[in-house]
């Protein structure tokens, strides 16, 4: 006997499959009304790729990379390069490089290159083009070119009247605002974004994301706080069976708030820096800088490490410079001043 379930589904996706007029949103407001959000979300899924609908064919693509389903996404986006709609073909375009972005198919340069050789009159397309190039300068920590950007992006959202695309696209952009505003030191903003984004998103990635950056932006606040969010970044990978993300919130992230707050009984880590970070915690200082002769110091937080391992002021400066002229990095830069403080220097660089 076939799945009910599964039956009901597919009568669900057939009936609404011949009314091409109906958008989006409508289609998502009368499958909340009849099921529960996850079997609506596999409903959607599967609709995205049967539809015969040009429009949802191009819109459900925001769908399917907003909510992880990459192969569904490169599925959906041939079937819109093989289309005789100039649109459809125009908007694969943008899909396809904004997929070969995530999955890291070609360099920054060469992603950047092809965005500057794209032509489009459709505004969602322009706030596609923008936010990858956002997520380029966030992965190069080029922090400081992103004002420009994000102010363009909420120019662009007043020409979008389709209120499905604004809502993945408003999503997108607090996501951005909270690492913006948590880099420029305004922590209170930033949490404001975060907090909207967690209420309504469903991709278990973004989630563990903002959970993480949660966590770190109460670094001079509370260790409870952080570490809650810490716990639910981990609760979440693990029932989405994601373990190398659990391993670095184990090995990284859990080590490194837990070594600043001093709170590392029974905390170990197999990262080189965070081991030195926790030996710092304790006070052992010459461990800390023996282990860190072992690897290079290519960061602001290993010269941060540095610095504290050998209590040395001009080292926790160099780290300060680091993060204010390489990445425009007002929230973490505090770590490296702080310290500097605690030693008795003045704190100014």
């Amino acid at each position: 006997m076939p799945n009910s379930k599964a039956s009901r589904m597919s009568d669900s996706i057939i009936t609404l499959s011949n009314h091409n007029q109906l958008t989006m949103e409508q289609i998502l407001l009368m499958w909340r009304q009849e099921h529960e959000e996850e079997t609506v979300q596999q409903l959607v899924r599967q609709y995205c790729l049967e539809t015969t609908s040009d429009d949802i064919r191009k819109k459900g693509m925001e769908f399917l990379y907003m909510n992880g389903f990459y192969d569904d996404l490169q599925q959906l986006i041939d079937k819109n390069k093989s289309l005789s709609n100039p649109s459809n073909q125009k908007w694969a375009e943008v899909y396809q490089l904004t997929l070969d972005r995530k999955q890291k198919r070609y360099r920054d340069e060469e992603i950047l290159r092809r965005i500057k050789t794209m032509k489009t009159e459709e505004p969602e397309l322009e706030c596609l083009l923008e936010f990858i190039k956002v997520t380029i300068y966030y992965g190069r920590f080029a922090y400081g070119e992103l004002g420009n950007i994000l102010e363009k992006q909420q120019q662009l959202f007043d020409q979008i009247r389709d209120g499905y695309l604004l809502k993945f696209f408003r999503d997108r952009l607090y996501h951005n605002l909270f690492v913006y505003y948590l880099v420029r030191n305004e922590v209170i903003m930033a949490r404001k974004y975060a907090f909207r984004v967690l209420t309504r998103i469903a991709n278990p990635k973004t989630k563990i994301s903002l959970h993480i950056n949660l966590a770190l932006s109460y670094l001079f606040d509370t260790y409870d706080q952080g570490m809650y969010h810490l716990t639910e970044a981990r609760k979440i990978a693990r029932n989405e069976d994601m373990p190398h993300i659990v391993n670095i919130i184990e090995q990284h992230n859990i080590p490194f708030l837990s070594a600043h707050f001093k709170k590392v009984d029974g905390v170990t880590s197999t990262d080189k820096s965070e081991q030195a970070h926790i030996e710092i915690a304790k006070g052992n200082y010459a461990r800390a800088e023996a282990i860190l002769q072992e690897i290079e110091i290519n960061s602001p937080f290993k010269l941060y490490y540095l610095g504290m391992a050998k209590q040395d002021k001009r080292i926790l400066l160099q780290s300060y410079s680091y993060f204010i002229e390489k990445r425009s990095d007002y929230f973490f830069s505090r770590l490296p001043l702080s310290a500097v403080q605690r030693m008795g220097g003045s704190g100014t660089p």
